[in-house]
């Protein structure tokens, strides 16, 4: 089972967090309600997650909102007709994403390829550089997810900012015969300490062992190149194997 399995997925759920403040009499305790969810919810999780990417992009203003614009947010959004209406409020993405914060476990965020839904320009990990450069958000572990096509953008980010982590999981799953270029590039800039194994499987188990099948053969014909190009000795890339593929992320994920 992968570390995914064992993540609080802060997706922000709909139908969970607005059935549990829908029926609120006082819809203003929004603010402070959400954090004692999350902190409920995450009570036994090593990290959260967001998919604001998917909701709103991640082209914001990351600075936290004030209480009384979430509380304004909170209340249109909750005044929907819809039964399980869509979280896309900017105001509560961002509420959202600062209360992770201020949990204090490493924060996942979807970045990059994903489904129709989402505007893949409005994904690229380079827009929350704001966001990676307020104080608060220096002291968490930030996983940037899967990237491609901006896994270079993203190996930027992991080489500039301390906490900032990175992974290239699906892409390893969907570019086929590429997926040895895929790893490799996002070897170039990223630090070796902060490149971290994603099988990005769910459901059968078949999904994890392909993925880690795949990511296996990939990264193992980068770095062979490498070792038989006489770049790398073969100790130095059995070393970087092993970082990549547990190392970093038991250390990441404080485990």
């Amino acid at each position: 089972m992968t570390l995914d399995a064992y993540a609080a997925e802060l997706r922000l759920v709909d139908h969970h967090v607005h059935g549990a403040f829908a029926a609120a009499p006082d819809r203003a305790g929004f603010e402070e309600a959400f954090r004692e969810l999350l902190h409920e919810a995450s009570r036994d999780a090593v990290a959260v997650k967001t998919v604001a990417a998917y909701r709103a992009g991640l082209d914001l203003d990351w600075s936290a909102p004030e209480p009384a614009a979430v509380r304004a947010a909170a209340g249109r959004w909750l005044a929907e007709a819809e039964p399980r209406p869509r979280l896309c409020d900017p105001v509560l993405l961002r509420h959202g994403v600062h209360c992770a914060v201020e949990r204090g476990l490493p924060i996942q965020v979807h970045t990059g390829f994903g489904d129709r839904d989402l505007d893949l320009h409005r994904a690229n990990p380079l827009l929350l550089t704001g966001l990676l450069r307020q104080p608060a958000v220096a002291a968490v572990p930030v996983m940037l997810l899967h990237c491609y096509p901006f896994h270079r953008e993203a190996g930027y980010l992991a080489q500039a900012f301390d906490q900032v982590y990175c992974d290239v999981g699906l892409a390893v799953n969907h570019v086929g015969a590429r997926a040895t270029a895929v790893v490799a590039e996002s070897m170039e800039l990223a630090p070796f300490a902060k490149l971290l194994y994603s099988s990005d499987a769910w459901g059968p188990a078949e999904l994890h062992f392909l993925g880690a099948a795949l990511w296996r053969r990939a990264t193992a014909a980068a770095v062979q190149a490498w070792v038989d190009a006489g770049d790398w000795s073969e100790p130095d890339a059995r070393r970087v194997v092993r970082m990549i593929g547990r190392e970093n992320a038991l250390r990441a994920y404080r485990l």
